[in-house]
C-alpha cells in the first residue's frame, strides 16, 4: 500500500507542476525575464521552505557539513542547471524540441540508477521509458523536420541530465534526511547559487504591481515548494527510475491546463499523447517488486 501511495505522491507533484504555466505566463506578462522567473521561484520556494520548518520542527534544519553535497547535487546541479539549459535549449531551438530533450531525464535516471543504486533493467521499464517518449513527442505536437543546432542538442541534453540528477542526489540524501530537509536545502541552495545573477533589485516597476505579488507566490508554493515535497516524498519510497518516468505526466498537466485554463486547442494525436504517457506510467508501476526491495527510510527516520 505505502508504494502505491508513493506513486500518487509523484503523480500529484507532478500534476502540480504542470500547472506552472500560469504563473510563469502571468510574470512574463508583467515584464519579468526568464531567468529572473526562475529566480523567483526558487528563491520564494526557499523563504516558504525555510519559514514553514523553522516554526514546524527546526532540528529538521540541523545537517552535517560533509552531507551538504548532496543539496548541492540537488539544488545547483540539478535544478539550477537544468533550468539554465532548458530556456537556454529554448532560445537556440524551439519549444518543443526543448521540452522532448528534458524529457531525456528518466533514460538519464535509469542508466545512473543502474550505476549508482544496482537498479535492474527490467523489460517493462524499458518499453515505458519508449511508450513515454513517444507520448510527449505527441503531447507537445512535434513536427519532424525542425532544426537544431549543435549547441541546441548540447544544452537540451544537459537540461534532461541535470533535471535527471534530482531523482539522484535526492533518492541518496533521502537516505539520511526527511523529505522537508532535503527540499528546504535544495532551494537554499539553489537560491544562494542563481540569485547574483538574476538582476531582481532592477525590477522596482514591476514589483510594485500587486498582481505580480500574488503570481509569485503562487509560483513559490504550488508547482515548486508543494510539487517538490510531494515529489520528494514518493521518491523515498520506490527506485528513481520509476519516479522519474511517473513523473512525466507533468506535461501531459501541462497540456490539460492550456486547454482548460487558456482555451488552447487539444489535437488528436496530442490526445492519443496523452494515453500512451499514462499507460507507461501504470505500465512501471509493480508494487509487488517495489516492496520486496524497498525500505521507507524516511519512515524509519521518523521513528527515531
Amino acid at each position: 500500500m505505502k508504494i502505491k501511495f508513493a506513486y500518487i505522491w509523484i503523480i500529484v507533484g507532478a500534476a502540480l507542476w504542470g500547472h506552472i504555466g500560469i504563473f510563469v505566463r502571468g510574470l512574463s506578462e508583467i515584464g519579468f525575464s526568464a531567468l529572473q522567473i526562475v529566480t523567483l521561484r526558487i528563491l520564494t520556494a526557499a523563504i516558504i521552505l525555510l519559514t514553514y520548518v523553522y516554526f514546524k520542527d527546526r532540528k529538521q534544519l540541523i545537517i552535517k557539513l560533509k552531507d551538504s553535497i548532496y543539496f548541492v547535487g540537488t539544488g545547483i546541479f540539478s535544478i539550477v542547471f537544468f533550468s539554465w539549459c532548458y530556456f537556454t535549449a529554448m532560445e537556440e531551438t524551439s519549444l518543443t524540441i526543448a521540452v522532448i530533450l528534458l524529457y531525456t531525464a528518466p533514460a538519464f535516471v535509469t542508466i545512473l540508477s543502474r550505476i549508482i543504486f544496482k537498479e535492474y533493467f527490467t523489460k517493462k521499464k524499458l518499453f515505458s521509458l519508449l511508450v513515454t517518449l513517444i507520448g510527449i513527442i505527441l503531447v507537445i505536437g512535434y513536427t519532424p523536420g525542425e532544426n537544431i543546432s549543435l549547441y541546441g542538442l548540447v544544452v537540451g541534453l544537459g537540461s534532461g541530465f541535470g533535471y535527471a540528477l534530482y531523482s539522484i542526489f535526492g533518492k541518496a540524501a533521502l537516505n539520511k534526511y526527511s523529505t522537508l530537509t532535503t527540499t528546504t536545502y535544495t532551494f537554499l541552495l539553489a537560491s544562494i547559487a542563481i540569485f547574483p545573477f538574476s538582476g531582481l533589485w532592477r525590477m522596482t516597476a514591476e514589483f510594485n504591481e500587486g498582481i505580480s505579488w500574488l503570481y509569485v507566490i503562487g509560483l513559490g508554493l504550488i508547482p515548486t515548494a508543494l510539487a517538490y515535497i510531494f515529489y520528494t516524498k514518493g521518491l523515498s519510497q520506490i527506485e528513481p527510475s520509476r519516479a522519474s518516468i511517473t513523473a512525466t505526466v507533468e506535461p501531459v498537466v501541462a497540456t490539460l491546463v492550456g486547454v482548460l485554463y487558456f482555451k488552447e486547442s487539444l489535437a488528436l494525436w496530442q490526445f492519443i499523447g496523452i494515453l500512451l504517457v499514462l499507460t507507461a506510467v501504470l505500465l512501471v508501476q509493480d508494487s509487488k517488486e517495489q516492496a520486496n526491495k524497498v525500505v521507507n527510510m524516511e519512515h524509519l527516520k521518523e521513528q527515531e
